[in-house]
């Protein structure tokens, strides 16, 4: 296993911590959450330094391709599910904001599945859209962690984006199996 991929391993094995934080918080325990910060940002850190240095020293794997982006997923559907309604902090996504942010999160990994099956292999390369969909997803998660008072504001954009590029995931999808399935037919 190549570094990237350690550090790639490292976010994922991060989450069940970045979670305790967020279930066992309290606001006489607020170091807890301050500690989940901490973590979603080393997390959000090493998301960049994965990429990079998978770039530079040339260490893409297969493996690379699964645990990267797996690692962003848990990382950011639990931030999601656990800073909603069920979360203890003042300020938190409300209902709405979470299921549109998993919403979109599983149905990409569906799609990938459906087209995994049928072409029997998986090009994964983010989008711009996705991009942006990411950098203010996490940056709305620091917003709400550091309970900052426009965080309304920078999840409303998040919302926008994760819109935006769960249409462009979903019309991406959609051209390469009718491109598989226009092959099948003309061959």
């Amino acid at each position: 296993m190549n570094i990237a991929n350690k550090i790639s391993t490292f976010r994922i094995l991060s989450v069940p911590f970045f979670i305790a934080c967020l279930v066992y918080y309290t606001p006489e325990k607020d170091f807890l959450r301050v500690l989940a910060l901490i973590i979603f940002i080393l997390g959000v850190l090493s998301d960049g330094l994965d990429g990079f240095i998978a770039r530079k020293a040339k260490l893409q794997s297969k493996a690379g391709l699964i645990l990267d982006p797996l690692g962003d997923k848990l990382l950011l559907m639990s931030a999601f599910i656990f800073l909603s309604p069920v979360s203890r902090l003042w300020l938190k996504f409300p209902l709405w904001v979470s299921f549109i942010v998993i919403s979109r999160d599983v149905i990409i990994i569906i799609g990938a599945l459906v087209i995994y099956m049928v072409k029997q292999s998986l090009d994964v390369h983010p989008t711009r859209w996705g991009k942006l969909t990411t950098t203010f997803q996490m940056l709305s998660v620091v917003c709400v962690l550091l309970q900052y008072r426009l965080a309304d504001f920078v999840w409303w954009v998040a919302v926008i984006f994760t819109v935006i590029s769960g249409i462009d995931y979903v019309k991406r999808g959609f051209k390469i199996l009718y491109a598989l399935d226009n092959r099948r037919v003309n061959s």
